[in-house]
């Protein structure tokens, strides 16, 4: 058993951490850095898109076959990639239209570690949930993991008002949530982001709410900062997408603009890469002249581009908390956000709430708060304000921790 006042051997899991967009890169991150800052020595195991980490952490990557990268998605790999039945059960699992990285990443990241069992504490699993992550509880290595929020809302979401050929078709997609809900309750302790959040994993996976913890997600206030120095963009709208899928409600931001431009000079750039759905709907709405998409972005240019917007928006059908929000709060930026999910308990008072998916709602706001420079100021200092009282990335470091020591020792509850 650990020692509270020794430093901890941490193998922090993540199935696929892309670095600049989506929470789980940002998360494996900032996460392995404050914790190793704080004396523990952290390894990350990783399939593709790796992480990139800062100085600290180990990474120790876990190849995939790397089926869905961005340039090149669901590929058919060469025989010769095939490596083991692990890679031949996740093309079989692509073939059969369903998603196997989960799976897949959980069963190489314990064979990984089934050789070196000794050379760690704890293993924090980072929203992979998958088989292969309770052969660490049956090997008796304490286990914990993160569900920033259960994807049974995403699939709700996305199946909605489709053909029921087309719900079949993605159910397949979604298979593996059956498996996430499996694993969760059996995992042992989860930590999630919000306490919307933890209400959609008890209700969806059904999960026992004394066995999850509220850790709230941070932010680099280093990087994301207001920027006096350099001006704001008149008109210039933000919104980062880390997929361009219906949960993020892209769709109602377009059309937004697209009335909005009726009216006023306004210029919208969509952190993202977007769909060919997506590229259409632009075309569609003549706004191929007010609309801008930039993804891959290095983090100072990121974080630049989000402190020189006027306003920002997070459209989003749902949110289990939304570490943009607490970026662009971070930035001074004023934010307009879906009155969705934990949106409005990530915000707070920081935030003009208006209904998700009500284009004509989210089109007068952004008009409010463009001709309205106290409105701005107001937004943005109460941004400031939280983000300085709730999200920081050493305290959330500092609670990962003493939920790990908890789980170590075997208190109740974990």
């Amino acid at each position: 058993m650990a020692s509270v006042n020794r430093p901890l051997r941490i193998a922090l899991l993540s199935y696929r951490s892309k670095p600049h967009s989506g929470g789980q890169g940002v998360y494996v991150r900032h996460l392995s850095r404050e914790l190793a800052a704080r004396g523990h020595h952290v390894e990350v195991f990783s399939g593709q898109p790796y992480p990139e980490l800062d100085d600290g952490p180990v990474l120790r990557e876990v190849p995939s076959l790397d089926l869905y990268r961005d340039d090149d998605p669901f590929r058919t790999p060469h025989p010769r990639e095939l490596r083991d039945w692990a890679d031949a059960l996740e093309v079989a699992m692509m073939w059969g239209g369903a998603f196997p990285e989960p799976l897949t990443f959980s069963l190489r990241a314990l064979r990984a570690l089934r050789a070196r069992l000794g050379d760690f504490d704890i293993v924090h699993d980072n929203q992979g949930l998958g088989y292969g992550m309770l052969g660490f509880r049956r090997l008796g290595v304490p286990l914990v993991t993160s569900i920033h929020h259960p994807i049974s809302v995403d699939r709700r979401l996305d199946l909605a008002g489709r053909s029921w050929l087309q719900r079949l078709d993605k159910g397949r997609w979604y298979g593996f949530v059956r498996m996430q809900g499996r694993v969760a309750r059996r995992a042992g302790p989860l930590i999630t982001v919000s306490s919307s959040s933890r209400d959609d994993i008890c209700r969806d996976f059904r999960v026992n709410p004394g066995k999850v913890h509220i850790i709230p997600l941070g932010v680099d206030t280093r990087l994301f900062r207001p920027r006096p120095d350099e001006p704001r963009v008149p008109g210039r709208i933000v919104t980062v997408t880390s997929a361009d899928s219906p949960l993020k409600g892209l769709p109602t931001l377009l059309r937004a603009v697209a009335k909005l431009a009726t009216e006023r000079e306004a210029h919208l750039v969509v952190i993202g890469t977007p769909s060919a759905a997506t590229r259409q709907q632009v075309t569609q709405l003549a706004l191929s002249d007010r609309v801008t998409f930039a993804s891959g972005l290095p983090d100072t240019e990121y974080a630049r581009l989000l402190a020189s917007a006027q306003v920002a928006v997070i459209p989003s059908m749902y949110e289990g908390f939304s570490l943009p929000a607490v970026e662009h709060m971070a930035s001074g930026t004023p934010l307009i956000a879906s009155r969705a999910g934990a949106l409005p308990e990530v915000t707070g008072d920081a935030a003009l709430l208006v209904p998700p998916g009500d284009a004509e709602e989210l089109s007068a706001a952004l008009g409010t708060v463009l001709d309205d420079e106290s409105a701005r100021a107001r937004l943005a200092a109460a941004g400031l304000d939280r983000v300085r009282e709730r999200f920081a990335w050493p305290a959330v470091a500092a609670a990962t921790e003493a939920l790990y020591q908890k789980v170590i020792n075997g208190e109740p509850g974990c």
